[in-house]
């Protein structure tokens, strides 16, 4: 079995600490349990769009954790994707996305385990029309070409949809649906057991199609109903994946002893009124 601790949404700076203690309070947690691989699934940064201090403070606090991690970035860490809804918010480019690589390695990758292929992408990328959109199609389409008898576990900032894949509205709070088709199309056929991601703030566990969506809690803040539905539950935490090497696998929410349930309307000074 492998496991999987997936942090999401830590929303860290050091100029606006608000949430670091959450996270230390998550990571004294991780290290007690010891799993094989941290995932931060994105919006790692307060504003590493804009701000290099936020990107180099959320590092130092992630090697502050001593344990194995990769990261995938979301929007408040390069900017939001560039079909996204304007709301005031920047839009992904090259120079935000090259510095993010500089602090947190590679924007998509994969890795084997046994039973599984898990596939990890940046989000903000599909329907882009950078260069580097087309570098992660490609490898898209190599990660699912000589899969062979693996699953696939695959992750990313966004939802993909709320409940069915042909969904056609156009929020920014999933992926689009064309950048969507394409992702599908890139796979080649070969369809996720496991797509999870994070971004909405909530924990949901669903079906669709053959594959489980998971959806991590935020580790920082929930937002309030009045400015998004209610999908899922609104309480931070952690998820658990667990891989087995015969192909089953499980996730859980797991619940820090100690840890509040933050609303970002009590904080105005991180992103404005809400």
């Amino acid at each position: 079995m492998f496991r999987i601790a997936q942090i999401s949404d830590t929303h860290l700076s050091d100029d606006k600490p608000f949430f670091v203690d959450n996270f230390v309070r998550v990571g004294e947690a991780l290290r007690a349990s010891r799993p094989d691989l941290v995932l931060n699934s994105g919006d790692i940064t307060l504003d590493g769009a804009s701000s290099e201090a936020d990107m180099a403070a959320a590092r130092l606090l992630h090697d502050g954790l001593g344990l194995p991690i990769r990261f995938l970035p979301g929007n408040h860490d390069l900017g939001d994707s560039q079909d996204a809804p304007g709301h005031g918010e920047a839009a992904i480019d090259a120079m935000r996305r090259e510095r993010y690589v500089s602090y947190f390695g590679s924007d998509w990758w994969w890795f084997d385990v046994p039973g599984w292929r898990v596939l990890g992408l940046n989000a903000q990328l599909l329907g882009s029309d950078l260069a580097a959109a087309e570098a992660q199609e490609a490898a898209i389409v190599d990660a699912a070409s000589d899969i062979g008898a693996r699953r696939l576990a695959l992750f990313l900032h966004k939802p993909l949809f709320d409940r069915t894949i042909d969904e056609s509205e156009i929020t920014g709070r999933f992926v689009n649906p064309v950048p969507r088709r394409l992702l599908m199309a890139s796979l080649v056929g070969v369809t996720p057991a496991l797509v999870s991601c994070g971004h909405v703030h909530q924990y949901r566990a669903s079906e669709a199609f053959a594959t489980r969506h998971v959806w991590a809690s935020s580790t920082a803040f929930v937002i309030p109903d009045h400015r998004q539905p209610r999908y899922g539950l609104k309480e931070v935490g952690y998820v658990e994946h667990r891989l087995h090497a015969d192909g089953r696998h499980d996730s859980v929410l797991v619940r820090v002893p100690g840890m509040p349930t933050l609303d970002i309307a009590q904080f105005p000074q991180v992103y404005g009124p809400v």
